[in-house]
């Protein structure tokens, strides 16, 4: 093999392997999630939250850590609060239509609280994890 055509193959393994690794690749993206539960859908809301977080972990769609569902109860209203880490950040803009039905099902199960929607979801940072 010639050192041009050499260097030619080499260039376009480089090229391949770069599209391959960063094709779509973003980072990592932690939220959390308030929800208001609607007066006497808290049972139900909080089988839908567990069911999303099932059916996102069998489609790869999160990963593992850091995951955690919290439930508050103050003055007969109930709120939860679910922080996990998608994949990566285009994930929940291309969720499948299963995914898709459960934030309907989450929505229909939450109500405004003043001006705060019943369902927030704001992007986090981990500033550190401990064992």
């Amino acid at each position: 093999m010639t050192m041009r055509r050499y260097a030619r193959v080499w260039l376009a393994a480089i090229l391949v392997c770069s599209a391959v690794g960063g094709a779509g690749a973003e980072a990592p993206e932690t939220v959390m999630i308030t929800l208001h539960a609607k007066a006497g859908a808290e049972g139900e809301l909080a089988q839908v939250i567990a069911r999303h977080w099932e059916t996102a972990r069998r489609l790869n769609m999160v990963r593992d850590t850091p995951h955690l569902t919290l439930r508050s109860a103050e003055g007969g209203q109930t709120d939860f609060v679910e922080i996990m880490t998608w994949r990566d950040a285009s994930v929940p803009d291309s969720a499948p239509p299963e995914i898709q039905k459960i934030w309907a099902e989450m929505n229909r199960l939450v109500e405004t609280r003043g001006s705060t929607p019943g369902l927030r979801i704001v992007q986090m940072s981990i500033i550190g994890e401990r064992p």
